[in-house]
């Protein structure tokens, strides 16, 4: 049987396990509700509090940005930082662009447009030109990035925008994002792995590579200004971008980091992450920016890391995207421009309507465009307009760039790049001395020295009494909001024979019942700790939107994590280290470690960083290796065990080595579930 420990089979596996233990036993540990809040929400209460302090330090800091020299000290900064977290951007190649095809309407034509953003890395786009007998070249450009639409730029909305902004004298590339349109990367899966989940599947290897989805949707935006700037009725001087939905995160992103750019709007994306995180969750990979809560970065700063830039926020009443965020964030970037100075270079446009980008949103956009790059400001009134069918806006010959003769994937530059890491990895892991690598493992990771860590509150519950042994359950809290349902199995005979922590992807109660692993250990005389560290077991997360089936059931939590610059592998790995230190104060013996399935990857972080705290380790299913995940691109559950930029230091086989004997591996899985 397939191995893949997605989500909806480890709930119901718990279920089944919890369920077999016993009739007369109920190994759960947690109440119905902690603060206010049921076990399985546990983690998203405790990581949004977490983002809740960084926005209070975030309006601290903003309000100390009084005069210019201030606030370009800070948009320097945001911008250094912003470039850092996503792996930097790579140097610019040959766009080597071609015209696959032109269509006529009246007044402006649509030429089909395929150039390489990396090489041979294909973007297929619809550049619309005003025509030259009422609207005399060069024209500005304007950059159209499609939100998540399978058929992106043949999406009625961004059509309808590239052609008005024609009749309004003005150049539009409408292009497609990866995995949209003509973009699907992984070819063998397309078209049902594409937009929000595709993006996402990319990302989990980027971010194991320090990169992220946007790194790549970044760069192609870049490059289609590359392009526009290369056309001779461009105007390269009057350059803007709008873009709605995905392609409003795009627009935040490239107008705060492309100076080119000198008009923007951005749609239906806007809000701020106090809201969004307490209202429709993290989104997809390219929405969450490494550590960026941490370092100072919400939706805000896109409007103000270039002010003051010309920006029109367009929003809905309606939209997910919780419109208070919007008002908040537009308020604070109302501000900062009004202190420059330049008050009416920002402003917000809000429809009664849901997310959109609808007729009110386009005629608002081109006006805001025509005032700033045409010099015209005047009422834009939307005629009806003929669009395209998705065949006369196809570029490619097949429908999709991966068929052209040597196209390369998001998936293949990930592997170029993994390769180069993987030779830097072998030389340092030869040349530097252990220590010194570990110490290096540890501040990737972000796993605090043992010395470090508060020492837990234990609380402990009821016993069950067991044939040769008994069972205790107990609550570790590592830390504030944080809480380890537990299970010790303690054997009635007075002579320990050492200590063993169990951990396990389904929770301590997995191969708790009688006759199972755990009561073979404790009738050989062994006191066993079965513990949930966090997000698992009964502190599991669910119901987390489009991460299922391929992401886990905690995708979000990840999330919030990952914007906080946090990892679970990390906070999880902290929690073991914790427990081993409880079981060690009980003067049991040695403590051996064993952890079967995804928990393995935090295990042996622990055991590599603290090992004078651990006897033998045990690893059974564990994945196989990070560049694995890089290597098939394609991945079941490892969201929850990524560690940003962890393949510039280090692999899983790394961590292995440094323990030597100590360490036992069975059954290792790779990046699918499959075993190897």
């Amino acid at each position: 049987m397939n191995r893949q420990r997605i989500a909806v089979v480890v709930v119901c596996l718990c279920l089944v396990s919890i369920a077999g233990v016993s009739a007369n036993e109920n190994l759960r540990v947690l109440p119905e509700t902690l603060d206010g809040v049921a076990p399985n929400k546990i983690m998203g209460h405790y990581l949004r509090q977490q983002a809740a302090q960084q926005f209070e330090n975030w309006k601290l800091e903003y309000e100390q940005r009084k005069t210019a020299e201030q606030v370009t000290e800070y948009q320097k900064r945001l911008h250094e930082k912003f470039i850092e977290v996503i792996g930097g951007l790579p140097d610019r190649t040959p766009l080597n662009p071609q015209v696959t095809g032109v269509v006529r309407r009246d007044g402006y034509h649509v030429e089909k447009v395929i150039f390489e953003s990396w090489p041979k890395h294909y973007v297929t786009a619809a550049l619309f030109l005003p025509d030259t007998k009422k609207h005399k070249p060069p024209h500005p450009g304007v950059l159209v990035p499609c939100g998540h639409s399978k058929i992106a730029k043949a999406n009625d909305s961004y059509q309808t925008m590239g052609a008005l902004l024609a009749l309004n004298g003005m150049a539009a590339l409408v292009f497609d994002p990866i995995d949209q349109g003509e973009r699907g990367q992984f070819i063998e899966d397309w078209p049902d792995l594409w937009g929000t989940k595709a993006h996402t599947m990319v990302g989990v290897g980027s971010i194991l590579l320090g990169r992220n989805t946007a790194t790549f949707e970044i760069w192609d935006g870049m490059r289609g200004i590359d392009y526009l700037q290369s056309r001779p009725e461009v105007d390269p001087e009057r350059i803007g971008c709008t873009g709605n939905s995905g392609g409003g995160t795009q627009t935040s992103y490239l107008m705060a980091l492309d100076e080119r750019i000198v008009a923007a709007s951005p749609s239906c994306y806007i809000t701020n992450f106090d809201r969004l995180l307490n209202t429709l969750g993290g989104q997809d990979a390219e929405q969450n920016i490494f550590g960026q809560l941490a370092f100072g970065m919400d939706h805000a700063d896109y409007l103000m890391m270039r002010a003051p830039t010309p920006i029109l926020i367009c929003a809905a009443t309606g939209d997910f995207f919780d419109i208070g965020g919007t008002w908040t964030s537009f308020r604070y970037a109302k501000r900062l421009y009004t202190r420059l100075g330049f008050s009416e270079r920002i402003d917000l446009l809000e429809n009664d309507a849901g997310h959109n980008y609808n007729r009110q949103a386009r005629e608002g956009v081109v006006r805001w465009m025509s005032r700033w790059l045409c010099g015209k400001d005047k009422p834009i009134i939307e005629p009806d307009i003929k669009l395209l069918s998705v065949e006369e806006i196809q570029c490619t010959p097949d429908g999709q760039v991966m068929l052209l003769e040597g196209a390369r994937s998001v998936y293949d530059l990930n592997r170029d790049y993994e390769t180069k890491l993987a030779k830097r990895r072998k030389k340092l892991w030869a040349k530097t001395e252990r220590d010194e690598l570990l110490s290096q493992v540890r501040k990737v990771a972000g796993i605090r020295k043992l010395a470090e860590l508060p020492k837990p509150d234990v609380e402990e519950l009821d016993i069950i009494e067991r044939d040769g042994y008994r069972i205790r359950k107990m609550i570790v809290k590592p830390e504030e909001g944080v809480y380890l349902p537990a299970l010790m199995f303690v054997p009635s005979q007075k002579q320990s024979r050492g200590a063993v922590l169990y951990l396990h992807e389904e929770g301590k109660a997995a191969d708790a019942a009688s006759g199972g692993p755990i009561e073979k250990l404790v009738k050989a005389g062994r006191t066993v700790l079965a513990v949930d560290i966090r997000g698992t077991g009964e502190t599991l997360g669910t119901g987390q939107r489009y991460f299922l089936p391929f992401f886990g059931p905690d995708g979000q939590d990840v999330y919030i994590a990952y914007v906080l610059g946090r990892s679970y592998v990390g906070m999880r790995a902290e929690d073991v280290l914790v427990c081993v230190r409880l079981l060690r104060q009980k003067r049991l013996g040695p403590v051996d470690l064993i952890a079967v399935g995804h928990v393995s990857t935090p295990a042996l972080h622990a055991a590599a960083l603290e090992q004078d705290l651990f006897g033998k380790v045990k690893l059974v299913r564990s994945l196989v290796s990070w560049s694995n995940v890089i290597k098939l691109g394609r991945s079941y559950n490892q969201l929850v065990n990524t560690v940003h930029g962890a393949l510039t230091i280090y692999d899983l086989p790394n961590l292995a080595a440094s323990l030597g004997d100590k360490l036992t591996v069975e059954e290792p899985l790779d990046s699918l579930g499959e075993p190897r």
